[in-house]
This record gives C-alpha cells, sequence and structure tokens, in this order.
C-alpha cells in the first residue's frame, strides 16, 4: 500500500539508492526537499545537474576537478616528486584535511581484488607508472588497511622498487582514543611493527 504520491515514492526511491541513505533516511531527505523554498530546490538541482556535467578526471593525477589539472597538481608550491597512491579521491581529501603533506597524489579509483574481478589493470596503475617516468624521488603507498588495499600495497611496491624510486606505506595501528581490546591482532601487530623511539 503506498502512503505517498508517485512523486515522492519516486524521490524517495532515487534518493534511497545513494550510499548510506536508506529508506528512512530517504523519507527524511524528501520531505526536507518538498518543505524547501522552490529557488533552494532549483539550487540543490542545478549544482547536481553542473557537477555531473562539468566535473572530469584531472590528466595527471585522476582526482575530480573541473579544470584539466587539479589545484593540487597545478599548484606550483607543491612537491612534483613525491607522489601519494590513494585509492579514492575520498582518501586524498582525508590527507589534504591535515594539512600536512605537500606533495602530490596518484589517485587509483579502487584496489585489487580478486573476488571482485577487480585486477591491475582495472585500477589506475599504468598512469601511475607513466607518470614516475619523470623526476619522481618517493612513492607513498597509502591504500586501506584492508585485504584489498595490502595486495594492492604490495603490488605497487613491486612494480615501482626496480626503477630505484623510494617506496613507503604509511603506517596503521592503534586509533587515538582506542580501546586495545577492542582492536584486531593484524592492527595491533602493525602498531607494534612501526614503533617508534619517544
Amino acid at each position: 500500500m503506498e502512503y505517498y504520491s508517485s512523486y515522492i515514492n519516486k524521490l524517495i526511491e532515487q534518493l534511497s539508492h545513494l550510499p548510506g541513505i536508506g529508506t528512512k533516511s530517504a523519507q527524511r531527505l524528501a520531505f526536507h526537499i518538498m518543505n524547501m523554498p522552490k529557488d533552494q530546490v532549483a539550487q540543490l538541482t542545478a549544482s547536481i545537474t553542473g557537477a555531473r556535467e562539468k566535473v572530469r578526471y584531472c590528466r595527471q593525477c585522476f582526482t575530480l576537478t573541473d579544470t584539466e589539472l587539479c589545484p593540487i597538481c597545478s599548484n606550483p608550491r607543491r612537491d612534483a616528486s613525491t607522489i601519494m597512491v590513494v585509492e579514492n579521491t575520498r582518501d586524498l581529501a582525508a590527507y589534504e584535511k591535515t594539512g600536512k603533506y605537500e606533495g602530490v597524489y596518484h589517485v587509483l579509483h579502487g584496489a585489487i581484488s580478486p573476488m571482485l574481478g577487480i585486477g591491475p589493470d582495472d585500477i589506475r596503475l599504468k598512469e601511475l607508472m607513466q607518470r614516475l617516468q619523470q623526476d619522481v624521488k618517493e612513492v607513498i603507498i597509502a591504500t586501506n588497511s584492508s585485504l584489498e588495499g595490502e595486495t594492492t600495497a604490495m603490488y605497487i611496491s613491486r612494480l615501482v622498487k626496480p626503477t630505484g624510486i623510494r617506496v613507503s606505506r604509511i603506517a596503521s595501528g592503534v586509533p587515538v582514543g582506542g580501546d586495545l581490546e577492542y582492536i584486531d591482532e593484524v592492527t595491533l601487530l602493525r602498531a607494534l611493527e612501526g614503533r617508534v623511539e619517544l
């Protein structure tokens, strides 16, 4: 039995396709949109349409941008000899929020996952290897600590090491505020191995 008009049901259905949005959240968003002033709804619609039409991949690092080169790659103050390899644009944004990394990035758009049928040719590894033909001194592998992320990190390491370029992996371990009893063994082992002198 349908409780709402077909337009509201369609809006709820479309919103529920978004990641992390279930039916109840989609209903809340739909009713919020219905109560918004029409000009705000028009702005929301225009921004979604505009972003979808204008945003593309940076030709160098493959993050999302609306210009040929993203603001990071086009910034002459960034250290282009250090490339941090991340799985997606959200990971890049997380590192940028720290305000401490001064190098550039390479976005893979995924990780190697034989279980899901994602191989090295399905992510942007070929483009990374082309970038390494330039004056690159270090590749920092910042893939997730998942099985797929670790597999990808090992694969990249094996590709890059023969070139003589330094390869490093981000440290991982116990999160700030985390209780040791709830942390898995692999994370605890990585924390132990990555310990630093005080």
